[in-house]
């Protein structure tokens, strides 16, 4: 089922909580703070979010915020969360696994195959073909 539109009016001010993945911890340095800090100022301007106050904790932020246009508060959070993801994950080495990338997919695979062999051709040359592409 997908989410519930955010219902963020114009003039209405907003707190607004953003955590880090599995509540693990988002900043780690004060370089972290500042490329968060400096992100948020350059994404509220750009979509019209006036900013009243925010707190960064290690593991989340809060932040409490007025859009000044529709949609302003989700476009600059969407923006701001894909840019500090990316800063975080290139800085702290973080490898990010997406559908197929892993070895999650082939162990779940390989059981798979070995219970359709014999059922049928078409099962096995799929399962051997996405083995390919995953390894």
């Amino acid at each position: 089922m997908a989410r519930l539109p955010r219902i963020s009016p114009i003039g209405i001010p907003v707190h607004l909580i953003q955590r880090g993945n599995n509540r693990q911890a988002c900043f780690v340095s004060d370089e972290d703070h500042g490329a968060y800090a400096g992100w948020l100022k350059e994404y509220s301007q750009k979509y019209k979010v006036a900013i009243h106050v925010w707190v960064m904790m290690t593991n989340h932020v809060h932040l409490l915020c007025t859009p000044r246009q529709e949609g302003g508060v989700s476009k600059m959070m969407q923006s701001l969360g894909r840019r500090y993801v990316q800063y975080f994950n290139f800085e702290y080495r973080r490898k990010v696994r997406g559908p197929g990338k892993g070895s999650s997919l082939l162990l779940t695979l390989l059981p798979l195959q070995r219970e359709t062999k014999g059922r049928s051709r078409n099962n096995h040359r799929t399962l051997s073909v996405l083995q390919r592409t995953v390894a």
